[in-house]
């Protein structure tokens, strides 16, 4: 069920990744920015963490202007959402404007799995006005922006007196804008690969899609050692390239990587 799952979480991943990389770069609409919200998690000490995902706000003008956008809302395990594996929540046009903060609406659906016994996750003001994260950011019109809101779930679940479990989210928030990325295909494409950037202190990982072209996003400036690793079960040795360097605001491309 859990590889399922995973398996599921990658195709949404890879669906995501072919809307958002197909779009025509000219379509510059006026007073449009291209906004895209993903979900993802660093590791976390329990079995399951889910979360039911119903609604993201985005506040405008220091929250004197409200926009629900229309996302991909469903139950979210969040250690499934690890090493380069996320959810695609939002992928679409939105006003420009001054943004200060994205909220995370959840449903009733949120529980925590802890020695295969399943408790309630309590999250009262998650259900009522949203997970807070703040971001002040400009969206300018025609250009693209990806927020990947990444939880820490060790640092969110908070243990009860009474043997329950409490969401205190601590989310970080991170877009293109503010980082770098780097980019390239697979070859041959096809074979479920992961690409994991890493100097040392910050590791960032995703995995190509089906047609071999991956983006690892998010990723800090710095000289990054990318390391290619195909499915195991395949026995293809990895593929490590050092020296890539990553610049803010750009995306670095690796052109075409040979399995």
């Amino acid at each position: 069920m859990k590889s399922l799952l995973k398996l599921s979480l990658i195709a949404v991943l890879f669906i995501g990744f072919a809307s958002c990389s197909s779009e025509d770069d000219s379509n510059n609409n006026d007073g449009k920015a291209k906004l895209s919200v993903r979900l993802t998690d660093a590791p976390g000490d329990y079995e399951k963490v889910f979360i039911d995902v119903q609604e993201v706000v985005i506040k405008y003008n220091n929250g004197q202007e409200d926009l629900n956008l229309g996302i991909n809302a469903g139950v979210y395990d969040l250690l499934e959402l690890t090493a380069g594996v996320n959810v695609l929540l939002f992928n679409d046009e939105v006003p420009a404007g001054s943004i200060s903060q994205i909220r995370l609406v959840l449903g009733n659906e949120n529980t925590i799995v802890v020695d295969g016994e399943t408790f309630p996750l309590d999250t009262p003001s998650a259900q009522q006005s949203g997970l807070k994260i703040q971001v002040n950011k400009t969206l300018e019109p025609g250009i693209l922006y990806e927020f990947m809101l990444d939880f820490d779930v060790d640092k969110s679940i908070v243990a009860q007196g009474n043997g329950g479990y409490s969401l205190k989210p601590v989310i970080r928030a991170t877009t293109v804008a503010e980082s770098g990325a780097i980019s390239g295909t697979i070859v041959p494409p096809g074979i479920l690969t992961m690409i994991t950037a890493d100097d040392g202190t910050t590791q960032v990982s995703t995995y190509a899609n089906p047609l071999g072209v991956f983006l690892l996003s998010g990723v800090p400036d710095g000289t990054y050692t990318v390391t290619v690793q195909a499915d195991l079960s395949l026995g293809i040795p990895p593929v490590v390239i050092e020296n890539v360097v990553v610049v803010q605001g750009e995306v670095t491309n690796m052109g075409e990587i040979e399995l």
